[in-house]
């Protein structure tokens, strides 16, 4: 049997043993660092994705504002290709941008539905009504874009399946043309 003043002597050399508390410090905090991280890349990455689709939808209407679109007799499609020209590789353009162009008399009339239903599923609107030389137009863009980092209650997500809806919105009245 040990003599217990070698027990008692090891446990005191083990406890003034500073040697790898900083590996043990490491691996607890790293998690929740590498968390935190992803985390601010992940908002960053929406943040810089919402306003490239801004971007582009606000460059694109000014084609329905000036009264181009209607002249030319361009269709839904045509006017989702044209947002869809002005947006570098970020997105899956073709699959998954969804335009929505509504006109109404006058402003105090404009009411616009959510593209989220009750249940936190996305239903695209549809609508292509750019309207003619005085109306007011509202244009929305959507897209839905993937969230990853949705650990530790940190989630940007507000529709099924991880992702959240980008939308770029912009609202007008048309010129005389």
């Amino acid at each position: 049997m040990p003599h217990p003043l070698t027990f008692v002597a090891a446990l005191r050399r083990f406890r003034r043993n500073r040697r790898g508390s900083a590996a043990v410090e490491f691996a607890m905090i790293a998690p929740m660092f590498i968390a935190l991280l992803f985390a601010i890349l992940e908002s960053a990455m929406v943040f810089f994705a919402s306003q490239v689709l801004e971007t582009a939808t606000q460059d694109s209407a000014r084609m329905i504002m000036t009264g181009q679109e209607q002249n030319a007799g361009k269709t839904q499609t045509d006017f989702k290709a044209a947002v869809c020209s002005k947006i570098p590789a970020l997105f899956d353009c073709v699959n998954g941008i969804t335009v929505d162009v509504r006109n109404f008399p006058q402003f105090a009339t404009v009411s616009l539905p959510s593209p989220i239903d009750a249940n936190g599923n996305y239903v695209p609107p549809s609508n292509y009504s750019p309207g003619g030389p005085g109306d007011i137009v509202v244009v929305r863009a959507f897209y839905q874009w993937p969230i990853f980092v949705t650990g530790l209650g940190f989630n940007l997500a507000d529709v099924s399946g991880s992702k959240k809806v980008l939308t770029a919105t912009a609202a007008f009245q048309n010129e005389p043309y």
